[in-house]
């Protein structure tokens, strides 16, 4: 099964104030807005990743996001927010704990807990090894803008 929380669609409309509101269909709580729609589009992302940061540490699935519809614009998450919900995720579905991965990986379960928490800067390989301990593996792929 190939997990994906990189690009969400947004919805973009002008309030009676001439202030542009971005909103997600798929995150019903994540709305921000900006004088510009370049200003709502570029605070969007920073909304988004807030967002998605609050489902880790409330420990909540995270919606997948829904097929971009016409009119609806894309708001992407940074790779590194992107990677730590893909495996948030992936230990949610595994049904493990933290203390489990870190035994699977022979590391400190602190070190789980970093990977796992939005706001720290964790290492590629290091996010990618514990994806491959839970049975999974990292594609890249990068499209036009």
């Amino acid at each position: 099964m190939i997990n994906t929380f990189q690009t969400y669609p947004a919805k973009v409309e002008q309030d009676d104030k001439g202030r542009v509101l971005v909103t997600f269909p798929d995150i019903p709580h994540a709305a921000t807005d900006g004088s510009t729609l370049d200003e709502a589009l570029e605070e969007a992302i920073d909304c988004l990743e807030e967002a998605i940061a609050g489902y880790i540490y409330r420990n909540e699935l995270i919606p997948a996001p829904s097929r971009i519809k016409r009119g609806q614009y894309t708001v992407s998450l940074c790779a590194q927010m992107a990677l730590k919900a893909l495996l948030y995720q992936s230990v949610r579905e595994e049904g493990i704990s933290k203390v489990e991965l870190a035994e699977r990986m022979g590391i400190n379960e602190r070190e789980v807990r970093r990977m796992l928490d939005p706001r720290h800067g964790s290492k590629l390989p290091r996010i990618e090894e514990a994806l491959h301990v839970l049975g999974r593996h990292l594609i890249v792929r990068v499209e036009a803008a």
